[in-house]
């Protein structure tokens, strides 16, 4: 192993010396500018913090050689320019009290650190002229004056100059630029009101890389127009709103259905106050939302806004600021658990608008070159009829008003105008029932629709009769780390309502006292270690909850209607109603979709006849 030599005095004994404000600037750089797409961060949130309503951003080269960030915020004057890049400078806070932050900056670092490490210029206006001040390798320049309508301007060209050993450590010029654009992203989701821009300039021509104008109206509207420019209109088509307040916490945004369900977690985007973090707590619980409706290899899409007191959660953890810290996070893992399982509740058996355009996207009509009109196929075939037959050809095959179907028409047939599903028409190969809708028609696949009612109505049964535990005759004794011993103990009391009881046994060991008694014989230490892997990665375990949910979804696979049974109409039409009337119907037990929707317009445009 390789040791680096410690600097040592006369004595031998190590040097304690005091860093000149370089080194220090430099150091300090490596916490808060790790990559072209930090100094972006930074100087994007000092723009918001500014009041601007408009920020354009202009990089070259991944950012490597150009961050540039214009903004019409309230300035700066040439009094202020050497001060603000002067470490631990703000006008964000004044000292006294560290928990009410209510920036998204406010430690004074930023600035100072980008001046250390790359080739820096500000130019910046408030009420009188205009000044510039520019800072290579923690030098400043004398102020000067120079010419700038409003707002502030920063520049910051070679990043890493000072520094050459970081550039090693960037990506390509590719990879930092779509990082750039994730940061852009982010934060014009958390202010909707405030337009963003950023552009490539390499090469010298400026090519717009991301653009959000301002949004107007309520924050839904405003929040809801920003998000389909940013993710598409599919999301905001397919998500749920979020308003829910418990406990002086408030939690908005948006949540998609679980038929929108995602690969991986690309598009789950958390804030705290609208500030951009990464919490593993409240993934955890955004994860804990949807688990029963999705299975582990699906995550689910959202963009939520947790609104609390600054003095309840701390922001000052990290100097990158995208960690925080709760006060009570229990409050705040619960709000969002309960406010998206009552939102996907309330949504009933809407399934994802996606699912029908998928469907769409499957049919490959054939299409007749030339079809002739209805006038020209009534002709041709007044032509072609036998003597004698020409007149009746051409006649109505009925009177109009008068249609068929209204002389035979079934009690059920009323179920398309008054209810979402409609009326069974047909089953299709014993596994697919066709219903006419008012406005289309919906194929529902008939197991995957029974096998989710049944589990909703089993999983109602459990919650009224309660998780019966069955008493081990020998307690199973599992011996774990102290540390492991201490997390498990701690969520021993949420383990103990799904049926799961362990008791500490002594030094670092714990017993297994009882064990649901739906799961049957448990290998106890292997159940153990797996909640224990599942706390470390998410801070909490659904584990056991959801092995007996695994449970009940395989009896209620068995306890369905069977693909390749053929079911009377009144059974397909109850099957609709009750589809109808229980949350979480319009998808499986795994997430995916149980019914399709086409509108009659979509269908018409598979005819060519739109």
């Amino acid at each position: 192993m390789l040791h680096t030599p410690k600097i040592t005095g006369i004595t031998g004994r190590p040097v304690i010396r005091q860093l000149d404000e370089a080194a220090i600037n430099r150091i300090a750089a490596g916490e808060v500018v790790e990559r072209p797409a930090s100094a972006v961060k930074e100087l994007v949130e000092n723009a918001l913090d500014a009041g601007a309503s408009r920020i354009q951003v202009d990089i070259a080269d991944g950012g490597k050689t150009l961050i540039r960030v214009t903004d019409d915020g309230c300035g700066m004057t040439a009094e202020d320019l050497p001060l603000a890049l002067s470490r631990h400078a703000t006008s964000k806070i004044d000292g006294s009290d560290l928990l009410d932050i209510r920036s998204f900056g406010f430690r004074g670092e930023a600035l100072p650190s980008l001046g250390a490490v790359g080739r820096l210029t500000i130019t910046s206006r408030a009420d009188g002229e205009a000044a510039q001040i520019t800072c290579e390798g923690s030098r400043m320049s004398p102020v000067k004056p120079a010419a700038l309508t409003r707002g502030t301007v920063v520049e910051l060209r070679d990043l890493f100059f000072a520094t050459p050993a970081r550039l090693k450590f960037l990506r390509s010029d590719r990879a930092e630029t779509q990082a750039v654009t994730e940061v852009i992203r982010r934060l014009a989701m958390a202010e909707p009101l405030v337009g963003f821009t950023l552009r490539d300039v390499s090469g010298g021509e400026a090519r717009v890389l991301f653009r959000a104008d301002p949004a107007s109206g309520d924050l839904f509207d405003a929040l809801g127009a920003r998000l389909a420019s940013v993710l598409g209109r599919d999301f905001i088509d397919n998500a749920l709103r979020i308003d829910a307040e418990r406990e002086g916490l408030r939690l908005q945004g948006y949540a998609a259905l679980p038929t929108y369900s995602r690969g991986s977690s690309a598009q789950q985007y958390l804030f705290v106050n609208g500030r951009p973090v990464l919490d593993r707590m409240l993934y955890g619980a955004l994860r804990a939302a949807y688990f029963d409706v999705l299975s582990r290899d699906r995550h689910p899409a959202a963009v939520l806004n947790l609104i609390a007191d600054p003095q309840r959660v701390d922001v000052n953890v990290h100097p990158a600021k995208a960690e925080v810290r709760f006060r009570e996070p229990d409050a705040a893992r619960s709000l969002i658990i309960t406010a998206l399982k009552s939102a996907l509740a309330g949504a009933g058996h809407r399934a994802s608008s996606t699912v029908g355009a998928a469907t769409l996207g499957a049919f490959h009509p054939v299409y007749q070159m030339d079809r002739p009109s209805q006038q020209s196929l009534s002709r041709a075939f007044a032509f072609q009829a036998p003597q004698g037959f020409a007149e009746a050809s051409q006649a109505p095959a009925f009177t109009p008003g008068t249609a068929p179907s209204e002389e035979k028409a079934q009690p059920h047939d009323e179920h398309f105008r008054e209810h979402p599903l409609g009326a069974a028409r047909a089953q299709l190969h014993e596994n697919y029932i066709l219903a006419q809708t008012a406005t289309g028609i919906v194929i529902v696949d008939q197991h995957a629709a029974h096998e989710r009612l049944v589990y909703e109505r089993l999983k109602r049964q459990l919650a009224e009769t309660g998780i019966r535990s069955q008493p081990l005759l020998i307690p199973e004794i599992v011996d774990l780390s102290p540390t492991d011993a201490a997390r498990l103990l701690d969520a021993a009391p949420d383990l103990a309502a799904v049926g799961l009881v362990i008791e500490p046994f002594g030094g670092s060991a714990v017993a297994i006292r009882e064990t649901p008694a739906i799961l049957g014989p448990v290998n106890g230490a292997a159940l153990i270690r797996d909640i224990l892997d599942e706390l470390a990665d998410q801070g909490d375990s659904n584990l056991v909850r959801a092995k007996i949910d695994a449970i009940l979804s395989r009896m209620a696979c068995h306890g369905s209607v069977r693909s390749g049974r053929q079911m009377r109409v009144e059974e397909m039409d109850a099957l609709l109603r009750e589809m109808e009337a229980t949350p979480l119907s319009g998808q499986c037990n795994h997430g995916r979709p149980t019914y399709v929707e086409l509108s009659l317009h979509d269908i018409e445009r598979l005819f060519g006849r739109r």
